[in-house]
C-alpha cells in the first residue's frame, strides 16, 4: 500500500484491509452511540427522582406557609416562581425530545441514531439560525436570567455559570476558530447525542431547582436546629396548685426527643440550690422537676442546661416561674385534642373549675356549646383567636372567673393521594387507570372524611386534562395510553371537599407524581 506497482493478489489485501479498518469504526461509532443512549436513560430516570423530591420539598415549604407566614411566604412564592420557570422550560425541551425520536421505531434503538438532520433542520438555516433556534436560544437566556434574579445571591453565578452560551457575543472557541455556540454544541451531532445533551440541560433545570429550594431555607433551618438557638419552657399537667401539693411540672426545650437530652443541669429553685435525683432528674427532651409546690406565691425556676453538640457542652439558659394558691380563684380550661381550635371542625373541650361542681360552672364564647357536664364542643368563626370566658361559684358563695384566649386555626394543607398512596408512587397504566385520586390530612386530631371533586391530569408530552371527580375520565385515559415506561404523570391542583361541611374551603390540596412502570 505504501508505492510501487502493486500484484492484482496485493490490491486485493489491500482492498480487505480497508474494508476491515472501516468495519472496525462502523462498529466503534455503534458502540459509542449506544453509550450515548444508556447515558441518556440514567439521566432521565435521574431527573424523575429529583422532581418527586422538589415536589415533596415544594409542598412540604408551602405547608409551612400556611402555618408561619411570616416566615415562609415569601420563600414559597419565591420557591413557585422558580419551580414555573423550571418546568416551563423543561416541558419546551421535552418537546424538543419527542419530535426527534416521533419518526422511529423503536426509540430504545440506540446504534441507529447516527442521523443529525432532524436538530439540523430544526435549528438552522443556511449561515443562519432558524426560527426554531432563536426560540431555542431565546428561552434558555430567559431561563437563566429569570432564575438567576430570584435565587439568593450565593447561587446567582452558578445558575449563569450552568447555562452560559458562550461569550458576550455567543461564541466559544472551536479547532478553527471562533464558533457560535449553538453550532458548537448542536449542528452535525448524531440524533442520539444531542438526545442526551438535551437530558443533561434538562437535569440542569431541575439540580438548578434543587440548589434554589435548600439554599433559601438553608439560614431559616440553621436557626432552627441550632442548639444555641433554643429557649426553654416550663411545663405542668395543671396551670395552678393548692399550698403544699407536689409540684410535678417539666423543663422542656423545643424539641423533645432523645437528641435534646440534657447532659447534666445547674438549677436553683428561688435561689436554693437544686440536687439531680432528690429534687429533678434528667430525662428525654429535658428536664423532670420532683420539687414540692411551696408556699402560695410565685416560684423561680433558674439555672442552666448543658447540651452535647459536635463534641461541646453548649449551656441554654433555664427561667421560669410557677405560681402556688391557697383556692381555686381560675379556671382550667384546655383543648381535648390540641392547644388551639380548628375552622371548620367540631373541637371537643374540657372547661371545668377545681374544686366546683360542673353544674356550678358555665362558659361563654362565640361558636361554644355544651354537650354533656364539663364536656363542651366550639365551632369556631372568623377571626385568629377566639377568647372562652368561664364562671363559677366557690362553697362559700363568692363568685369566681376566668378568661382564655385560644388561636384559631385552619385546617392544614391535604395531601393528594392515588390508591392510597400520597406525594409520589410507582404502577402500571391499567392500575392507574382504574384507581381512585382522594385526599387525606396526614397527622391531623380528627378524622374528616374528605372527597375530591376534580382534578388536573398530565401525562409528558401531552396537554393537561381538566377532570371532574375522583377517576380517570375518557380523556385523561386516552392521554395515559401515550405515556411511556418511566414517565412521570402527574396529578395536581386537586379539588377536595369536607363531605360533612362542603361549605368550608379547603388548602390547595399537593399533587401527587406516578411514575409509569409499563
Amino acid at each position: 500500500m505504501a508505492g510501487g506497482k502493486a500484484t492484482p493478489r496485493q490490491k486485493m489485501i489491500n482492498l480487505m484491509y480497508l474494508i476491515f479498518i472501516a468495519m472496525l469504526a462502523l462498529n466503534m461509532s455503534k458502540e459509542v452511540l449506544a453509550a450515548f443512549g444508556l447515558m441518556n436513560e440514567k439521566m432521565e430516570t435521574s431527573n424523575i427522582k429529583t422532581t418527586e423530591s422538589n415536589d415533596a420539598f415544594l409542598a412540604s415549604l408551602g405547608t409551612k406557609a400556611s402555618e408561619d407566614a411570616a416566615k415562609y411566604d415569601k420563600l414559597y412564592k419565591d420557591a413557585q416562581q422558580i419551580k414555573s420557570l423550571s418546568q416551563g422550560y423543561f416541558d419546551y425541551i421535552q418537546t424538543l425530545k419527542t419530535g426527534m425520536t416521533a419518526g422511529l421505531e423503536d426509540a430504545k434503538n440506540y446504534a441507529r441514531m447516527d442521523n443529525s438532520d432532524y436538530l439540523d433542520q430544526k435549528f438552522f438555516q443556511g449561515d443562519n439560525l432558524s426560527e426554531g433556534g432563536k426560540e431555542f436560544m431565546n428561552n434558555l437566556n430567559n431561563y437563566r436570567d429569570q432564575v438567576a434574579a430570584i435565587v439568593p445571591a450565593a447561587l446567582k453565578q452558578s445558575v449563569i455559570d450552568r447555562f452560559q452560551t458562550g461569550d458576550k457575543d455567543g461564541k466559544v472557541k472551536a479547532k478553527d476558530g471562533m464558533q457560535d455556540w449553538i453550532n458548537y454544541h448542536y449542528e452535525g451531532y448524531p440524533l442520539v447525542a444531542s438526545l442526551a445533551k438535551l437530558t443533561a440541560l434538562q437535569s440542569d433545570i431541575k439540580v438548578t431547582e434543587e440548589n434554589a429550594l435548600k439554599a433559601m431555607l438553608a439560614g431559616e433551618l440553621s436557626d432552627q436546629v441550632s442548639l444555641k438557638n433554643f429557649a426553654t419552657s416550663l411545663f405542668a399537667t395543671k396551670s395552678a396548685y393548692y399550698t403544699g401539693e407536689k409540684y410535678d411540672g417539666k423543663i422542656i426545650i423545643s424539641k423533645t426527643d432523645n437528641s435534646s437530652t440534657p447532659v447534666r443541669a445547674e438549677l436553683t429553685l428561688d435561689g436554693r440550690k437544686l440536687s439531680e435525683g432528690k429534687d429533678y432528674k434528667i430525662e428525654a427532651g429535658g428536664v423532670k422537676m420532683l420539687i414540692g409546690s411551696g408556699a402560695a406565691g410565685d416560684h423561680e425556676v433558674a439555672g442552666k442546661l448543658f447540651f452535647k453538640q459536635d463534641g461541646e457542652e453548649i449551656e441554654v439558659p433555664v427561667k421560669n416561674s410557677f405560681a402556688t394558691i391557697s383556692k381555686p380563684n381560675a379556671a382550667l380550661i384546655a383543648a381535648d385534642k390540641m392547644n388551639v381550635v380548628y375552622r371548620g371542625v367540631a373541637n371537643p373541650m374540657s372547661i371545668s373549675i377545681p374544686g366546683i361542681p360542673n353544674n356550678k360552672v358555665s362558659a361563654s364564647a362565640t361558636g361554644l356549646k355544651r354537650s354533656n357536664g364539663s364536656k363542651y364542643i366550639m365551632n369556631p368563626g372568623k377571626g385568629r383567636t377566639v377568647t372562652i370566658t368561664a364562671s363559677g361559684t366557690l362553697p362559700d358563695g363568692q363568685k369566681v372567673s376566668s378568661r382564655s384566649e385560644f388561636r384559631i386555626k385552619d385546617i392544614p394543607r391535604p395531601s393528594g393521594t392515588i390508591r392510597g398512596q400520597a406525594g409520589a408512587a410507582k404502577m402500571s397504566r391499567s392500575g392507574l387507570e382504574k384507581s381512585t385520586v382522594g385526599a387525606i390530612l396526614e397527622d391531623f386530631d380528627f378524622d374528616l372524611n374528605l372527597r375530591v371533586s376534580g382534578f388536573k391530569f398530565k401525562v409528558p408530552g401531552q396537554p393537561t386534562v381538566i377532570v371532574k371527580g375522583g377517576k380517570l375520565d375518557g380523556r385523561a385515559k386516552s392521554a395515559l395510553k401515550r405515556a411511556k415506561r418511566g414517565d412521570a404523570v402527574q396529578i395536581f391542583d386537586v379539588n377536595a371537599y369536607i363531605t360533612n361541611n362542603k361549605s368550608y374551603k379547603l388548602k390547595k390540596v399537593s399533587p401527587v407524581v406516578v411514575e409509569i412502570t409499563n
